[in-house]
């Protein structure tokens, strides 16, 4: 048996990267800087929070392995994952604490998938093809669902028998239904997986 946690992220600033002003002006234009501000709080308070469930599971660390939303497959995760908690990232920092503990990182993306959405990202908050919103939509579900099969076929490739793994994915994706038969999922906040399913229905 194989065991899969999945867990919800909510971007912070720091892991926005480049697009982070971007993103930010976007928010602050729409709902002001005061939202801007409660924003970010509350994504620390859910953070805090899931830094305590994951604790609390009393994981055999040896025996998991850390798959990360938007962190590729390119040899380099271990610095990667330093750097962006280095600049202040809980999602990075959890990661980075929860390796010092032996789990072991995976590279969990195709890097020509990301940059191929980061640009997508980076022309869309420029303004680019106005009057395309449902072709813009189009794409970026495409994208989307081209990285889930990425990151299911490196689970399914990559996490053994007796092994925990644990997915920091955001909301939108749908990796689950591409796993193997065999890989148990389970939900760290299982409140916000049914607040998903609810919302697409």
């Amino acid at each position: 048996m194989r065991t899969l946690i999945v867990i919800p992220i909510i971007h912070t600033e720091q892991d926005m990267g480049s697009l982070r002003e971007e993103i930010k002006q976007e928010y602050v234009t729409r709902y002001g800087d005061e939202k801007w501000t409660e924003h970010l709080e509350s994504i620390n308070q859910v953070w805090n929070g899931i830094r305590q469930m994951i604790a609390a599971l009393e994981l055999p660390y040896a025996f998991v392995r850390l798959y990360q939303d938007g962190l590729p497959l390119c040899g380099k995760e271990a610095d990667i994952v330093k750097e962006v908690a280095a600049q202040g990232s809980q999602n990075h920092q959890l990661l980075v604490e929860l390796m010092a503990q032996g789990a072991q990182l995976m590279g969990t993306e195709d890097p020509p998938l990301l940059l191929r959405e980061y640009q997508f990202h980076q022309s869309a908050l420029g303004g680019g093809k106005q009057g395309h919103e449902n072709q813009q939509e189009e794409q970026s579900r495409g994208l989307l669902a081209q990285r889930d099969r990425f990151i299911a076929g490196r689970i399914n490739a990559t996490l053994l028998a007796g092994e925990v793994g644990l997915l920091f994915v955001g909301m939108a994706h749908s990796v689950e239904p591409l796993l193997d038969e065999d890989i148990l999922t389970r939900h760290l906040l299982p409140s916000l997986r049914e607040r998903q399913v609810n919302t697409k229905c």
